[in-house]
């Protein structure tokens, strides 16, 4: 399942906690694929807490508590870190991440915890949704099977990887438009991950998000450059993004283009594919500045010259996922629309 895709799940059983619907959601995917970071955002959208469970650093007394006598009884002290209404608040996300990695005794800890919401006499509030997430066995990492049990205490939702999804979010999280737009032209490098050659640095959307920060550090030093690259991405990866961003200076004004003037386009697939991504950071940056409709009515036009154009629908389709309704409000629209008409109704 895509990206954006999970998200509206998460969002809805997180809403469906109010309902008496809600379902503990179990997310697998591969490492650096984004889970963690996508149930931060649910808690972000939605202004409620996330408390996450790191349950591979877990010992079964420490979900369940440490007992203690009182009187004739024995009776147990619930665990701080589980949601309490009182001091985390009424609705939250119980996070209970690397599942996977939790040794048996800790995975039936978790059992009656997950399904029954309760653990003992400790209740987990009803505005708290439970969301597990984990890697799968064929990904190297510290995996257990698991048990059927555990496993039909969930519903089950892969997450793969999406190109687009993936540079939705990275124009809302100012990504570096060089990375953004060498993705563009080497899409399958988003995620390049073999577990049999076990790499210890890969391309994946948690590293290139590295690898912009790497560029911002090291961007003045081309010497340092690539190897801070490599670090992050890999080997291949780093050396292919570090050659893409040194033929950069091959590309037109684009101070040009957002102005209405004249540019020839470049005739190289890669700097193309670099001039759409920039185009889409000036509009953003116009946009917050207040002359985006003009900025963005010269880009639409710039997007209808170009000799392929699957290379302008892309360029729209991202600047749509970038800056939402307001495009069709822009009165180049309707032409490039009807220009590219063919195009969108073959896609």
């Amino acid at each position: 399942m895509r990206p954006a895709q999970l998200k509206i799940i998460l969002d809805r059983e997180f809403v469906s906690t109010q309902e008496g619907h809600h379902t503990p959601v179990m997310i697998w995917g591969p490492p650096g694929v984004g889970k963690s970071q996508m149930v931060a955002q649910v808690g972000e959208r939605h202004g409620v807490p996330v408390i996450d469970i790191r349950l591979s650093q877990m010992e079964p007394s420490d979900l369940r508590g440490i007992p203690f006598r009182v009187g004739e009884h024995v009776e147990w002290a619930v665990p701080a870190m589980l949601p309490d209404a009182e001091r985390h608040g009424p609705a939250g996300i119980l996070f209970l991440d690397e599942i996977t990695s939790a040794p048996p005794s800790v995975s039936a800890a978790a059992y009656q915890l997950i399904l029954d919401r309760r653990l003992g006499a400790y209740q987990v509030p009803e505005g708290w949704a439970i969301v597990a997430a984990g890697n799968r066995q064929g990904d190297r990492g510290v995996t257990y099977t698991m048990p059927a049990p555990l496993a039909n205490r969930f519903s089950h939702f892969e997450l793969e990887v999406n190109l687009d999804d993936w540079v939705a979010w990275a124009y809302a999280h100012d990504i570096d438009e060089r990375v953004i737009g060498f993705l563009r032209f080497r899409p399958e490098l988003l995620f390049d991950f073999d577990p049999a050659h076990n790499p210890v640095a890969f391309p994946s959307p948690r590293s290139w998000e590295f690898a912009h920060r790497a560029l911002q550090k090291f961007g003045d030093n081309p010497q340092m450059l690539v190897g801070a690259l490599q670090a992050c991405v890999g080997p291949a990866a780093g050396i292919e993004l570090a050659a893409f961003i040194e033929n950069l200076d091959q590309l037109p004004d684009l101070d040009a283009v957002v102005r209405g003037e004249a540019v020839t386009i470049p005739r190289e697939v890669d700097l193309q594919y670099a001039v759409a991504s920039a185009l889409v950071g000036r509009a953003i940056r116009a946009r917050e500045g207040g002359d985006g409709q003009e900025v963005i009515g010269h880009i639409l036009d710039f997007a209808g010259r170009f000799p392929q154009r699957e290379m302008g629908v892309m360029l729209v389709s991202d600047l749509h996922r970038a800056i939402g309704q307001d495009l069709f409000s822009v009165p180049q629209f309707s032409n490039w629309a009807q220009a590219v008409a063919d195009v969108m109704l073959y896609q």
